[in-house]
């Protein structure tokens, strides 16, 4: 039976985009947002610190509402700073309330307490996971099928050091999915796109696909975007099309490119 969301509060926590998709793909995006809901305040960040990458994936949000509106796909995104808790990551990692990222210190979630933990596991995790089992437990009920596409950007520059890599294709044990994107890499001929970078499994950022795809047996693919090519709308549309270009094929080559709902032309992004 599908997962209920709890009550209207959570609905404050992640936002459900066309959920009536008829498109094979389910796309997440975990770090959409940098929002402080008031009940956590602002962790003792400084606004800067709050506007920066360590706060969300600046473009994340706007690529992903491209490719849910260009696949007709569904989108879960969450609406609340993964620096009050990291929506790919279980409760028990430390990394889902980290007290330092990068080179930011964050006072508000030094020495939490199990209460505090678990009041925020509440709040913000549990509605996000929530919603995404709701949605693939109705898509599998009604005999939809599905594969999962989570959606990233990373810093260019990380301690100091410059990231060569601009469009990371990630994976767990399952890299059904991110082959058949990375067989499309020469239709980017302008791009470095390179497997399991900046990041993969031994950092532990595979949790969604673990959670939501591998989990039920279905392809899945973390895709990472270096944000300094998402400074804008138009930035944000051109990335749109180009993770198309990756997509539409490798869809097609796993069979779920006639259920893909992809739509003519450009990707239109909020």
């Amino acid at each position: 039976m599908a997962t209920e969301l709890r009550d209207t509060q959570d609905l404050q926590a992640v936002e459900l985009i066309n959920p009536q998709g008829q498109g094979a793909a389910v796309i997440l995006c975990e770090h959409a947002s940098n929002r402080f809901p008031d009940d956590f305040g602002d962790l003792g960040l400084a606004e800067a610190d709050r506007q920066s990458h360590a706060a969300w994936d600046p473009g994340a949000r706007a690529v992903a509402l491209g490719l849910s509106q260009a696949l007709d796909a569904p989108l879960v995104a969450s609406t609340v700073s993964r620096l009050v808790y990291d929506c790919n990551r279980p409760p028990h990692a430390a990394s889902a309330m980290p007290s330092q990222s990068e080179k930011i210190s964050v006072p508000g979630n030094r020495d939490l307490d199990d209460a505090s933990r678990q009041a925020r596991v509440d709040r913000v995790y549990l509605p996000f996971r929530d919603a995404v089992y709701r949605l693939l437990d109705a898509r599998a009920e009604a005999g939809q099928p599905s594969l999962l596409i989570t959606i990233h950007s990373f810093t260019p520059v990380y301690n100091d050091r410059p990231r060569a890599v601009e469009i990371g294709i990630l994976h767990d044990e399952d890299a059904g999915l991110a082959d058949a994107m990375l067989d499309q890499a020469h239709r980017l001929p302008h791009r470095r796109v390179e497997r399991n970078e900046p990041y993969g499994p031994q950092d532990g950022v595979t949790h969604s696909l673990k959670e939501y795809g591998i989990t039920r047996g279905l392809p899945n693919v973390m895709i990472e975007i270096r944000n300094d090519l998402l400074t804008n709308a138009a930035d944000e549309a051109q990335m749109t099309d180009e993770m198309l270009t990756l997509l539409r094929p490798a869809l097609d080559a796993l069979g779920a490119g006639g259920s893909s709902g992809a739509k003519t032309g450009r990707a239109q992004n909020a």
